[in-house]
């Protein structure tokens, strides 16, 4: 459901230089500008009597946060009464813009030591999911994150998973080791046997291309489960 339309709000144009966010990203850089004010130069412009500030500033209402707006898709987005497509193409650019940026950094990166950084990595991004996700975590010698790769969304069980398509990406990025990471939108983190064969499949296969795999998270509501710590895929 669309919002209703807000009243008129003067444009930014009228309001004074030192109030307008790319003026004031001038003069003082961006990271002065609140999350609001960021958003609203990407937007560029508002519409419909409403200025693109206002407009930011209910967006980021609307999606709880800049939290959660990394994990927003177009549709949720042109549900904002103001944000067509195009809009939404905008922000979700600004995104993913933001996410290479960070994976290119080397000292960015983040190292995965243990099941927990693991977890910390995707659970914001993948706990509410409301369909299963399975993601392959790319890593360089280090042990630094590369990248993560949705590879599967829907059931995800042995028996439509193709082990081939999760050491794709490290093959083709040359990344010596990998983790794998999937939710149960259940709640209950608990690994299935179905989960367990998967991974021993894609170990075992790992291994005749010199591809490690490192760990199998299951994360949900209710925690997060390491098949690796349990001895479950890994033998």
């Amino acid at each position: 459901m669309r919002e209703q339309s807000g009243e008129y709000t003067p444009m930014i144009r009228d309001m004074p230089a030192e109030e307008r966010p790319r003026e004031r990203l001038q003069a003082r850089g961006p990271e002065a500008l609140n999350n609001a004010e960021l958003l609203a130069i990407l937007l560029r412009t508002g519409g419909n009597g409403e200025n693109v500030l206002n407009l930011a500033q209910r967006v980021m209402s609307r999606v709880k946060g800049v939290g959660a707006l990394g994990r927003v898709t177009l549709s949720d987005l042109c549900a904002v009464k103001g944000i067509g497509k195009a809009k939404a193409a905008q922000i979700l650019a600004g995104i993913e813009l933001g996410r290479r940026t960070v994976r290119a950094m080397p000292d960015a990166r983040t190292t995965i030591r243990c099941s927990d950084d693991i977890d910390k990595l995707v659970r914001a991004d993948l706990v509410d999911q409301q369909q299963e996700q399975l993601r392959v975590i790319l890593l360089n010698t280090r042990n630094q994150v590369m990248g993560v790769k949705t590879v599967y969304i829907g059931s995800v069980h042995s028996a439509v998973v193709r082990t081939a398509e999760l050491l794709r990406d490290a093959i083709r990025e040359n990344c010596p080791s990998i983790i794998l990471v999937h939710n149960h939108p259940s709640g209950d983190p608990s690994p299935s046997p179905d989960d367990a064969a998967m991974t021993q499949h894609v170990v075992e296969a790992g291994k005749m291309l010199n591809i490690e795999v490192l760990d199998h998270v299951v994360v949900a509501r209710g925690g997060y489960v390491s098949l690796k710590e349990r001895g479950l895929g890994f033998s």
